[in-house]
């Protein structure tokens, strides 16, 4: 599974995140390729764009970024667990963000 993703410095949400069983196993659960990273002009406030690539099956566990996050599946599908939210299924073409 693929994920664009963008990050923008700020306010802290509890995420999770899981993938349905696979077959296929790459040697790293996730993979993470930076294409951005930008200040926001008259802010406190940065901006990071890149893309996430999840093994199946991996489950990259509860964590926080310090702000908001948004994102779109590429290819593939998770279930992303939000702490207070029901669990929101995505698949390939979906977007989500988060608060």
């Amino acid at each position: 599974m693929t994920i664009l993703f963008a990050l923008a410095a700020g306010a802290a949400g509890l995420t999770a995140a899981q993938q349905p069983a696979g077959t296929a196993t790459p040697t790293a659960p996730i993979k993470r390729i930076l294409l951005q990273r930008f200040d926001v002009p008259n802010s406190n406030f940065e901006t990071v764009t890149g893309i996430a690539e999840l093994a199946p099956s991996v489950n990259i566990g509860r964590h926080t970024h310090p702000g908001l996050e948004s994102g779109y599946v590429m290819d593939g599908e998770f279930t992303l667990l939000v702490e207070g939210k029901p669990p929101l299924a995505l698949k390939a073409g979906d977007s989500y963000q988060i608060p």
